[in-house]
């Protein structure tokens, strides 16, 4: 881990309330992406969370993502999942990367494969893909927080990564997946590696978010570069009335 305190200490409402703010909607208490973005949530401390704060964010029986705090809940909401994850930032080497390489191995495989912007048209395709294979909470305009590029084969979306929180000089990659049935050829490592070389040529940091669990998907960001910030706790919740 990194030497603390993180600079991405807080993220969640370091986005909500600073860049993102105009893609959020709430108060000094509490900050939500407005309905429609990735159901995530921040406080000013994030383990002393405001709940009644959030009943006006939420409606009923609608989940959203909580980071970096363990306690009770109060008895009038739902603890849907209870896990943790690291924060990574990168540290890596862009000599590693090589864009055209990959681009030509992938058309080998794949000759009829185009890269694409994500734009609204493709929102649905988007969080069809997300649902399919889970990389995070995401929304039909999730693909508006920053830049979404994804791999298609005929009408079909294959890949996709792009970018979600944005604190400081630390911009997130995000929405990283493929579809099944193209998994394991580099596809969403290469978009990822697309939107990392974008950030770092606008003087940002990359940073991204993992599942402690998902083990294959940690040794491949640390292979690519990034080093492991903390592992923070991270719920899924609901209030009931």
């Amino acid at each position: 881990m990194l030497s603390s305190p993180s600079p991405l200490a807080n993220v969640f409402w370091q986005s909500l309330n600073g860049q993102h703010h105009h893609f959020s909607t709430g108060d000094e208490s509490a900050r939500r992406y407005s309905p429609g973005f990735s159901p995530i949530v921040g406080f000013p401390q994030e383990d002393q969370p405001d709940f009644a704060a959030l009943k006006t964010l939420f409606e009923i029986g609608e989940q959203f993502y909580c980071g970096g705090w363990t306690g009770a809940l109060p008895d009038d909401w739902t603890l849907h999942a209870d896990a943790t994850m690291y924060r990574m930032i990168w540290r890596g080497d862009t000599s590693s990367i090589n864009l055209e390489a990959d681009a030509a191995k992938h058309h080998q495989l794949y000759p009829d494969l185009q890269l694409q912007p994500l734009q609204s048209q493709h929102a649905e395709l988007a969080v069809a893909l997300a649902r399919l294979t889970n990389p995070g909470p995401f929304g039909l305009r999730t693909i508006e927080l920053g830049d979404y590029l994804g791999y298609f084969l005929d009408d079909r979306l294959v890949a996709m990564s792009g970018e979600r929180m944005h604190a400081g000089i630390y911009h997130e990659v995000s929405g990283v997946c493929t579809h099944p049935d193209f998994q394991g050829k580099g596809l969403a490592r290469r978009l990822m590696n697309i939107i990392i070389t974008r950030q770092l040529a606008r003087g940002e940091i990359p940073f991204l978010h993992v599942m402690s669990h998902n083990h294959s998907a940690h040794e491949l960001y640390l292979r690519m570069g990034f080093v492991d910030d903390c592992l923070t706790p991270v719920r899924v919740l609901s209030r009931r009335v």
